[in-house]
């Protein structure tokens, strides 16, 4: 069964049992049943922009478990080749929800000066600094070609910076490429062309077990950063306050299930399913997701020292804001994240 079909089925089986509950409760009054029945709502549509990868946890435990359905959401998953492709698409609303480095947004603010807004977190990006097996240090990069997404933006940003610690400029001592996504990078990074990239699970097992070698994770290499999140276009957020807080609540549900030791066999058979893998990549997957401060945090939050590092990566290796880091504040909008948690309290 696709995706798409398990988003149907279980929001199908969710308004019968709705019905049901209501036809067999009339006398204890219909309202309150309707009140709680998520599932007698239209469901609204949601289109969501997404990397290939293990971040993509929450949102297909969310969909496994009917978390969107009992939210009336119906989330359609696009796959974007690469961030620059993303950051235009959500600008020209041709979607409505970007899952990626949180750093793309800054991106979007500060330079294509688009109101975009933060809403929520997801992981610390699970990186690793992957080099060819002839390479040993950073400074052997040296002439040698640095594999990125956008050179610009989140994770070229942390390479970068550990080839500058190294004694290396980029444009000066080596070159930056360009291609795209993980897939694309993992597949450039099979070539003597490619010295070097950023990589993320499962990626990162698939180019080790090719032969790669690493140089270490992004946690040890640099410090907390904030990978992984949710933004929107501001406008967007404030038309759609009440879809965007359950789409969030949803998603926390999805985290919540991907870290619960009960659910693990679940989530491994999803990570299987929906991104491929053997079950011993899957497990080596899992555990990066589930390896604090590396992989997600508790409830998909922001992890806010991780954000400040990525303001003032930027301001370092871009030379943004005078090389000072602004108030992390002017990103975020934590009042959908808040409101989303008082759901699921409820």
């Amino acid at each position: 069964m696709t995706q798409s079909e398990r988003v149907r089925t279980s929001g199908v089986r969710w308004g019968r049992q709705c019905r049901y509950r209501v036809a067999g409760a009339l006398a204890v009054g219909v309202s309150a049943l309707l009140q709680g029945c998520a599932g007698t709502r239209v469901p609204d549509d949601v289109r969501v922009n997404v990397f290939r990868g293990a971040s993509n946890v929450p949102i297909y435990m969310a969909i496994e478990d009917g978390a969107f359905a009992r939210r009336a959401i119906r989330p359609t998953l696009q796959f974007t080749p690469n961030s620059e492709q993303q950051r235009a698409g959500l600008a020209a609303g041709r979607f409505d929800i970007a899952h990626a480095a949180v750093d793309n947004a800054v991106a979007m603010v500060e330079m294509a000066r688009e109101d975009v807004v933060i809403v929520a977190g997801g992981d610390g990006g699970m990186n690793e600094f992957l080099v060819r097996p002839e390479i040993n240090q950073p400074a052997d990069m040296r002439n040698r070609v640095y594999v990125v997404d956008a050179p610009n933006t989140a994770y070229a940003l942390i390479g970068r910076k550990i080839l500058k610690r190294a004694g290396l400029i980029d444009g000066r001592d080596y070159t930056l490429d360009p291609v795209g996504g993980s897939e694309a990078r993992t597949r450039a990074f099979a070539t003597p062309d490619g010295a070097a990239t950023m990589l993320n699970p499962p990626w990162n097992f698939i180019a080790r077990d090719r032969g790669a070698k690493s140089l270490g994770r992004t946690i040890d290499l640099y410090g907390p950063y904030q990978a992984g999140g949710i933004f929107v276009m501001r406008a967007w957020g404030a038309s759609n306050r009440d879809l965007l807080e359950r789409y969030v609540a949803a998603y926390v549900e999805g985290c919540r299930a991907a870290q619960d030791p009960a659910r693990r066999e679940a989530t491994l058979a999803v990570l299987q399913r929906e991104l491929k893998l053997d079950r011993a990549t899957a497990e080596r997957t899992l555990g990066d997701l589930l390896t604090p401060g590396h992989g997600l945090t508790v409830d998909c939050a922001i992890d806010q020292a991780g954000f400040r590092n990525v303001l003032a990566l930027r301001a370092e290796i871009e030379g943004q804001w005078g090389g000072v880091a602004p108030d992390p504040a002017r990103y975020l909008d934590s009042s959908y994240y808040d409101n989303a948690l008082r759901l699921l309290a409820r």
